[in-house]
């Protein structure tokens, strides 16, 4: 199969459907994906067992090889193998979509990435592009244990011209942002999946009973990997923003409702998909300058993306009132007993006794 022009893809963009009603994130990254291999020749899927039944270890390529059987590949277990092979096509003039069965893996592609897929644009003449989406399932909360429950991200942030992206499940969140990284975007993407994001159900354009959702992000450019803002129906004005990505979305979700309706506390929630670079919109400032922020993630708390969210608004805001506090994983090993594993990762009790405690009453 060779690589054909983006004048036949843009050709094959009359085929894709409009997005039904999907009900999880699992199935909105499934049809975009679909959807994504219809509007463009040059998409391949490449991965461990992601051909059908099995449809990978968390079904996101589901189907997908009986439908498209030129277009979906079954690698050997070699992550620096398949991240090399991914590299070479997209030279080639392709867009693979590679999936890393788990995140704790993702070390094994370092070199690749960081060495060589990353850098090529950059070193080589004549090469301007090099789009390479590789996608993986990271965090923990289902008692994989110790070297599959990590999340890892931090160790991609700060590679030039690579993005590291993760979705959440407000509604264009998910599939579309999985959609606009394979087709929109020229460089290598680092796409994050937090594996209990998987079943969470879309949050629609309206959000949900008890939750309003917006964009914050600006102009369309920053629009492909929004910022999307989440606060309480008809609620007063909030005193304090919990900065958030992935799964921990959730979680502040249900720590903001919970605070309404038992505390009378109430907060707002940024979340952010695109991680790193970290682009800090202009208009964000509203939710930032004169309130308390909570800075929410699940990888651990050294050196992680809390900790670059909070030095870019100090140096952007240094005139900003209000405490400022991070919140994250322990800097321990992930435990494989569920009840131990608890006590590493956040949780919603410890968000809301956080907020009460910034504001004093806690």
């Amino acid at each position: 199969m060779g690589a054909r022009s983006a004048r036949t893809g843009a050709r094959r963009s009359s085929r894709m459907k409009s997005n039904p009603r999907t009900t999880t994130v699992l199935e909105s990254l499934n049809f975009w994906l679909k959807q994504a291999i219809l509007s463009e020749d040059r998409v391949l899927l490449m991965g461990e067992d992601i051909l059908d039944p099995y449809g990978g270890a968390f079904k996101v390529t589901r189907t997908l090889s009986d439908t498209f059987p030129d277009r979906v590949i079954s690698t050997p277990i070699s992550e620096a193998g398949i991240i090399g092979v991914a590299t070479g096509l997209a030279l080639r003039g392709f867009r693979p979509v590679v999936e890393i069965m788990f995140g704790d893996f993702s070390t094994l592609i370092a070199d690749q990435v960081i060495n060589h897929l990353s850098k090529f644009s950059s070193m080589y003449i004549g090469i301007d592009m090099c789009p390479v989406i590789i996608r993986t399932p990271m965090g923990g909360r289902r008692g994989y244990g110790p070297t599959h429950s990590q999340t890892i991200e931090k160790l991609f942030f700060g590679i030039p011209s690579l993005k590291v992206v993760a979705p959440c499940h407000f509604y264009g969140g998910a599939g579309e942002l999985l959609y606009n990284a394979v087709i929109n975007q020229n460089n290598p993407i680092f796409f994050v999946e937090n594996k209990l994001q998987y079943l969470l159900e879309i949050m629609e354009k309206e959000g949900s009973q008890e939750i309003d959702v917006e964009l914050v992000s600006g102009d369309d450019s920053e629009q492909i990997f929004p910022v999307f803002k989440a606060g309480i129906r008809g609620a007063p004005k909030p005193e304090l923003t919990i900065i958030t990505y992935g799964y921990m979305t959730e979680l502040a979700c249900q720590a903001m409702v919970e605070l309404a309706y038992q505390k009378e506390v109430f907060v707002e929630i940024l979340t952010f998909t695109q991680l790193s670079p970290l682009k800090i919109p202009e208009n964000a400032h509203q939710y930032i300058i004169d309130k308390n922020l909570l800075i929410l993630e699940e990888g651990t708390r050294g050196w992680g993306w809390g900790a670059e969210v909070a030095a870019k608004i100090c140096e952007r805001y240094p005139e900003r009132h209000g405490k400022l506090m991070r919140m994250a994983a322990k800097d321990e090993v992930i435990p494989a007993s569920p009840i131990l594993e608890k006590k590493v990762l956040p949780q919603v009790a410890e968000i809301i006794q956080s907020i009460l405690t910034m504001r004093g009453g806690g």
